[in-house]
């Protein structure tokens, strides 16, 4: 951060994202709401959205505080091919689970993008890594705690 300090108005992209951090919130408990599944041992499924609600209106309110504070730092600019590694594989993880590549090789590429996009240069190295964790991973859920992760072909080795 640079020591620039804003001194009037209010901060506009603290702004923005105070409104969209309320939206998702809403949207949340509206669908915690219409949930039909009941628990009778107490607390049920539909807890969880709750506390994840309230926090979103938490930091939602929080953002429009800080928004009208004076003597805020200036944030830096963002780095473009940063954003653009780390979003693409998110983007690669969703498509690959949505079309059947599997857990593994998902989790693979975007634990490689996003370390690329947090200046790392071993691109082949971070797969190998990714791989690995992404092995664990899925097979300490299949095996140990018996939940199926999304399958691809190679899921179906080790199942």
């Amino acid at each position: 951060m640079t020591n620039d300090t804003r001194t009037q108005g209010a901060n506009k992209p603290a702004l923005v994202v105070g409104v969209l951090l309320l939206i998702v919130a809403a949207l949340i408990g509206y669908d915690a709401s219409q949930q039909t599944i009941t628990s009778t041992y107490g607390v049920g499924p539909t807890a969880m959205p709750y506390v994840v609600a309230a926090g979103l209106v938490i930091l939602g309110l929080a953002h429009f505080l800080v928004a009208f504070r004076e003597g805020l730092p200036q944030p830096e600019a963002a780095d473009n091919k940063a954003l653009l590694w780390i979003a693409g594989g998110l983007i690669f993880l969703i498509a690959c689970i949505g079309l059947g590549g599997g857990f593994i090789i998902a989790i693979t590429v975007v634990f490689a993008c996003t370390a690329r996009g947090m200046g790392r240069q071993g691109l082949l190295v971070d797969a190998v890594i990714g791989f690995v964790l992404g092995l664990v991973i899925f097979l300490v859920f299949a095996k140990v705690l018996t939940l199926i992760l999304p399958s691809g072909p190679l899921e179906r080795l080790f199942l």
